[in-house]
């Protein structure tokens, strides 16, 4: 069969372009699923790995020793407390040693992590050395061994140290009173975390070596008698009297008398003259307490409907108090405002005290019961289950009343409403010799939860506001193609979204990632996972849950070329020198593709020193400019100055230099990156052949010369889907332009209508 030469010509070529299918589809199987495969056979065998690890320290827990073994030897007498010489033999009941002078015993000594949970933001415990007098006072702190990578190679020690030490003279027995809440928390810019667990382990630590040796008067919380807890088949009375006289209603009654005499015994004679000028016997405050957690007292002062609406208001473990007054005095305070806290009441109940927000009071209707006295003021209050509230032990409702003594300032007297619930509601629970380590654990675990919770209440604003970047970015990913029909529009949003991730997540949150959060998640994989560790920084807890599913969606650009502080601080200072005329420097291609290399060797090197020393790891990933340039804003030792300053001016020639070959935390996210599940960047069949106008402007050379996008170096900036609708940079663009033109004016000449062939981006074949 004859076969011309134009057929044969045709016929190579459709095989030449089904090769390169064919190729390109075993490319595909060959990276997506093998890699996918290969992940999910990684992730098993550390689920298999850490299971293993953990049962290992179960088994070895009983046998390991105290902590303060280790220290007695190492920590000196004198360096923990002026004049001590000496340290006593470790008591058999108790992880805690005399401290000696004189042969005399002067205090005791403990390290906090043998009674309270110490878990850092590195994962692993922070040891601090505690000194306590008999009249539970502290003596001396000493930070003793901690692996915190800010504290390590961030915070000069000289700072950490001396907000240790000022817990010197610390009143354990005032904290007990407070709820822990009596002392000034110091903390340092950039270690909020660190230092927010140091303070609660020495607190919670002290409180229960106090209790445990009678020291200050306190008293071990160890349960002498029978234990009681709510009995749900009890009934309460319908009527108000009779509650009031079993005593599930108790009262606080205050007149005017009563308080101006109580601001008489005051050393301030300024409140004795602004004395109320009523009469004695006027109601000042006339209060009642019940706890309507209890179901059947919630249903005969709420009412069944009500009272169902308070049960599931509650969360399990949650209890709640209704709070009625009448008078001239609120006990909610005119000055309340919502999201605020009612400082006028707190509920104490041992050493433990609840103040009430906003978030947990409902304002009640009419009360139910029979015979009910008319209150002004009718509230529910919900008591959180983390706070290590009993119900069947007594508790008080303290009211803080103020007196005006000057324009703006005032002074205070408090009292006490004491509350019991009645006998006919509790029933006695059956003794358990396995019940006390239980509900230790339980403490244990539910004060480590009210920490974190804690930390994320007071950091609630920064939460919404990262929350609202997030929404923003991802609408703006999901509608790319209307935002980048305008190139201005473009530029200025990324302009401003890089202004506000540098000084909002960077500079004022210190929300900056590192691969030592990596670092940090696998040496807890190995040793016992726990989400307290990574509950203790919202911001950062936040970004990884958003940049593990942007992975899936969009690859490793979204976070770092978006949310990267060091990362937006290098494109703009580009963009700076660039408008002031700094040369800008494109590395050949070949060079710039085996550079791309680096940055993941540095990750696989990290990683590899992290399976022998996380503590060595972390030192190492002082690659990262990070710290000094974002979390310390450059206050630091003039060598890691230097460095971050070296990698700045280089991204002034090459931008984002430091991304595009030393970053291994870049690397760490290209891997898993590979699985994202969508390709959002549109792409004609012309780019790269014979176009590269894509190619010559991405930023970080990301595109190859044949027209695809790398996404393991791709940052999603956008800039290709800008050029992608462009009417005057895209070859397609403008002449789909031209043939529209043709169709609407048929007489232009054929010049006008020939194809680009004098573009400066076309290739020349």
């Amino acid at each position: 069969m004859h076969v011309s030469l134009s057929t044969t010509a045709l016929i190579a070529r459709e095989l030449r372009a089904l090769r390169r299918t064919c190729r390109a589809h075993l490319y595909e199987v060959f990276t997506s699923r093998a890699i996918f495969w290969a992940l999910i056979s990684f992730v098993a065998g550390l689920a298999l790995i850490t299971v293993s690890a953990q049962s290992a320290t179960a088994q070895t827990a009983a046998n390991t020793p105290p902590v303060l073994a280790t220290y007695l030897a190492k920590v000196s007498p004198a360096d923990l407390v002026e004049g001590a010489e000496a340290y006593g033999p470790l008591r058999a009941d108790l992880p805690v040693a005399p401290l000696l002078r004189g042969g005399e015993e002067i205090g005791y000594v403990f390290v906090t992590s043998d009674f309270v949970g110490t878990t850092g933001y590195s994962g692993k415990p922070i040891h601090t050395m505690v000194a306590v007098d008999q009249d539970a006072r502290v003596l001396g702190v000493d930070l003793v061994k901690h692996s915190e990578p800010i504290v390590l190679i961030g915070i000069p020690d000289s700072k950490i140290k001396a907000m240790v030490a000022a817990y010197k003279g610390l009143d354990l027995v005032q904290e007990a009173a407070s709820g822990g809440a009596s002392h000034e928390l110091n903390i340092i810019s950039g270690a909020t975390v660190t230092v927010m667990v140091i303070d609660d382990s020495i607190i919670r630590a002290g409180l229960k070596v106090a209790r445990a040796l009678g020291l200050g008067g306190l008293r071990a919380d160890v349960a002498t008698g029978p234990r009681y807890e709510i009995n749900p088949a009890a009934t309460a009375p319908a009527d108000w009297a009779t509650m009031e006289g079993d005593g599930t209603l108790r009262r606080l009654s205050l007149d005017v008398g009563q308080i101006n005499a109580a601001f008489a015994e005051m050393d301030d004679p300024r409140a004795q003259k602004r004395a109320i000028k009523r009469p004695p016997e006027t109601t000042f405050i006339d209060m009642q307490v019940a706890l309507v957690s209890v179901p059947s007292v919630g249903e005969s002062l709420l009412g069944a409907a009500e009272n169902q609406n308070l049960q599931e208001w509650m969360e399990p473990g949650e209890h709640a108090i209704m709070v009625v007054g009448r008078g001239l005095y609120s006990f909610k305070g005119s000055g309340y405002v919502r999201g605020g806290i009612f400082d006028r009441i707190v509920l104490i109940q041992d050493d433990i005290s609840v103040r009430f927000r906003d978030r947990g009071h409902h304002r009640m209707g009419l009360i139910e019961a029979a015979g009910a006295p008319e209150y002004t003021e009718r509230d529910l209050f919900k008591i959180p289950a983390d706070v290590g509230f009993d119900p069947a032990k007594p508790f008080r409702l303290q009211l803080l009343v103020q007196r005006e003594v000057a324009a703006i300032e005032k002074v205070f007297t408090t009292f006490d409403l004491a509350y019991q619930l009645p006998q006919a509601y509790l029933t006695e629970v059956a003794a358990s010799a396995a019940a006390a380590p239980r509900a230790a654990d339980q403490s244990e675990v539910a004060a480590q939860n009210a920490l974190w919770r804690r930390i994320w209440q007071e950091k609630q604003l920064q939460v919404i506001a990262l929350g609202a970047m997030l929404f923003v970015l991802t609408a703006a990913f999901f509608f790319q193609q209307v935002l980048t029909r305008s190139e201005k529009a473009t530029r200025v949003f990324r302009v401003g979204f890089l202004l506000l991730t540098l000084v909002f997540l960077g500079w004022y949150a210190n929300a900056q990632l590192s691969v030592v959060n990596l670092l940090a998640l696998f040496g807890a994989l190995m040793s016992g996972f726990s989400w307290q560790a990574f509950l203790l920084d919202p911001l950062t807890f936040i970004l990884w849950f958003s940049v593990a599913a942007a992975l899936l969606f969009w690859g490793r650009g979204a976070y770092c070329g978006w949310l990267c502080p060091f990362g937006a601080l290098q494109e703009l200072t580009n963009r700076v020198a660039r408008r002031i005329g700094i040369p800008q420097w494109t590395l050949p291609w070949g060079l710039h593709e085996r550079l791309w290399a680096v940055k993941y060797m540095i990750f696989l090197g990290l990683f590899g020193v992290s399976l022998y020393s996380i503590e060595q790891a972390e030192h190492l990933a002082e690659v990262e400019p990070f710290k000094t340039a974002i979390i310390l804003k450059f206050i630091r030792a003039w060598p890691f100055v230097a460095y971050a300053a070296a990698l700045l001016i280089a991204g002034l020639f090459v931008e984002r230099f430091y991304c595009r070959y030393l970053c291994p935390l870049g690397a760490a996210l290209a891997i898993p990156a590979r699985l994202r599940m969508f390709d959002w960047l549109k792409r004609y069949k012309e780019c790269g052949s014979p176009c590269q106008t894509c190619a010559n402007e991405c930023m970080v050379q990301a595109i190859h010369p044949t027209g695809e996008i790398n996404p393991n170096e791709c940052l999603n900036c956008m800039h290709c889907q800008v050029l992608y609708q462009s009417h005057s940079k895209c070859p397609v663009v403008i002449r789909k332009d031209k043939r529209r033109a043709a169709v609407s004016a048929p007489d232009l000449s054929n010049r006008d209508l020939k194809g680009l062939e004098n573009h400066p981006n076309i290739r020349k074949t």
